[in-house]
């Protein structure tokens, strides 16, 4: 009876991991459809997504969850200053640097 119980215990885990995990997907994709348009309008000609990638990795779990509220809500100027924070964070800095080759198409 208590394996049972444990056994759905666990089971009722694995499901709500792979549940968060679906969400967590889910506003991250959302979040980088903002964050990319962000990047294109702030740097033309410039391959946004390797940008968008290191600038959601350096992001917060709120901030990704406020960009994937403005995916529904639309950009504001506050949306813009929080990417380009976020842009200037070292980890972010380091990212960018060492993807520069990919950003520029070559």
């Amino acid at each position: 009876m208590i394996r049972g119980l444990i056994l759905a215990g666990a089971l009722a885990l694995t499901g709500c991991a792979a549940t968060n995990d679906a969400a967590d997907n889910l506003a991250r994709d959302r979040a980088k459809t903002v964050v990319n348009r962000v990047v294109s309008e702030r740097l033309p000609g410039v391959n946004a997504a390797p940008v968008t990638d290191c600038i959601i990795d350096a992001a917060s779990a709120k901030e990704i969850l406020n960009f994937a509220a403005a995916s529904v809500a639309g950009i504001t100027q506050s949306t813009i200053e929080e990417v380009l924070v976020i842009a200037q964070r070292p980890e972010a800095v380091k990212c960018i640097a060492q993807n520069s080759i990919t950003m520029l198409g070559g």
